[in-house]
């Protein structure tokens, strides 16, 4: 029978990889690749010190193949289970760094082959996994639900943006067609224009550019990394050999709008406000700094992580399986709606606010959820080496 269902580990749960996408994994052959049944044990090979987040173990609950950057193994005379949890356990203590080597610290099934195990009898093997199976599954429940509020707080979040930079704050206020049908009505007294009538748009610099024989100058040079969704990551900012004449063209100005060319679907234009943080600093073709010049640059930026802005950026990107680009030409068509100044300034001073209490209520959700994620990992620790004895626990909680 052949088997073609490629199975991938990701931070520590199986998951189904496509093999037959058009761009993706399809292999001449698959003699190298090794099938796994339900009860294997699937582990990550690689990069140990260079991926701390992802949990690399993970108990098979399907049939399929893996490829050679995992390592299976079958257990015998051991709970298939409980050897899930052990092994999840030695990977978030960080068993695991200490093995293999070199720089990209990766483990062979020697290292596995000599690690010690922690071996209660079979029985208590059994009980152990039923007993984590029964309390993990709460905690996972919990989980669920603050990634469900997360979720939902950042829905009502883009719902108030995308309410207050297209309505504005006087529900009684005469409305007028704007004449786009993305952005529907807009208060009468409001203007409506395409950016290219308010703004100058500034493409980066290319890496990579032969500057033999010029005089240079180094630069610090903003990427694609540093301009995420309405802040920027600054902990690594790279450092560019450039012609000395070219620094001026692309230089950063404070109150640049930055938006990144391409990226998922739901942050397409999407970036943040640049307002002098590195001084003489430059930036990568892959980032548009959009400059200001008839509307100020935080109503643009607001504006542009509004839904009916998002909605022009997909509409005129060009797209691919996962992500999705847009042209400067196209996004020099976006239409903004534009109030007067001090309404705007009072629109973006209430907006704040209120942005405020959504993301108090973000950062609580995501504590939470990192609480639990670490109150489940200590909880399989304790189980698994005999700290906490669980002989009878889910017994005696089963009707």
């Amino acid at each position: 029978m052949k088997e073609d269902n490629l199975l991938s580990l990701s931070y520590g749960n199986i998951v189904n990889k496509d093999i037959n996408t058009s761009d993706g994994l399809l292999p001449e052959s698959f003699e190298t690749y090794q099938i796994v049944k339900p009860g294997d044990i699937v582990l990550r090979l690689t990069d140990l010190q260079n991926d701390k987040r992802s949990l690399r173990s993970a108990l098979v609950t399907q049939t399929g193949i893996i490829t050679s950057a995992y390592l299976a193994l079958k257990p015998e005379g051991i709970d298939p289970k409980y050897l899930g949890y052990l092994l999840r356990a030695y990977d978030v203590s960080k068993v695991f760094y200490s093995m293999g080597g070199g720089l990209r610290q990766s483990m062979k099934y020697g290292d596995i082959k000599r690690m010690p195990l922690v071996m209660p009898t079979k029985a208590e093997q059994s009980e152990i996994a039923s007993f984590l199976d029964r309390e993990t599954a709460k905690i996972d429940a919990l989980i669920t639900e603050q990634q469900r509020l997360i979720e939902l707080l950042q829905e009502k979040r883009q719902a108030v943006i995308s309410h207050a930079v297209t309505k504005g704050l006087n529900p009684n206020a005469p409305m007028k067609v704007s004449g786009v049908e993305w952005l529907g009505e807009v208060p009468e007294h409001w203007e409506v224009k395409p950016l290219k009538h308010l703004a100058n748009i500034q493409t980066g610099m290319a890496k990579g550019k032969d500057v033999d024989g010029m005089e240079t100058r180094e630069a610090p040079f903003l990427r694609v990394a540093n301009v995420q969704d309405g802040y920027l990551d600054l902990e690594d900012v790279h450092v560019i050999t450039v012609p000395a004449s070219a620094v001026e063209r692309y230089l950063l100005r404070k109150g640049d709008v930055l938006m990144n060319e391409g990226g998922d679907f739901d942050k397409l234009g999407r970036g943040c406000l640049w307002n002098g943080e590195i001084d003489e600093c430059i930036h990568q073709n892959h980032v548009f700094a959009v400059r200001p010049h008839s509307v100020t640059g935080d109503w643009l930026n607001t504006y542009t992580t509004s839904k009916p802005a998002n909605s022009y950026f997909i509409s005129r990107s060009k797209q691919s399986t996962n992500l999705a680009s847009i042209s400067s030409s196209n996004l020099m068509g976006l239409v903004v709606p534009v109030p007067p100044v001090s309404e705007a300034t009072e629109i973006l001073r209430r907006l704040g606010l209120k942005l405020k209490e959504f993301d108090g209520l973000r950062k609580a959700s995501a504590k939470a959820t990192s609480l639990l994620q670490e109150r489940r990992s200590a909880l399989i620790s304790a189980a698994v080496t005999g700290q906490i004895d669980v002989r009878g626990l889910v017994q005696k909680e089963e009707p």
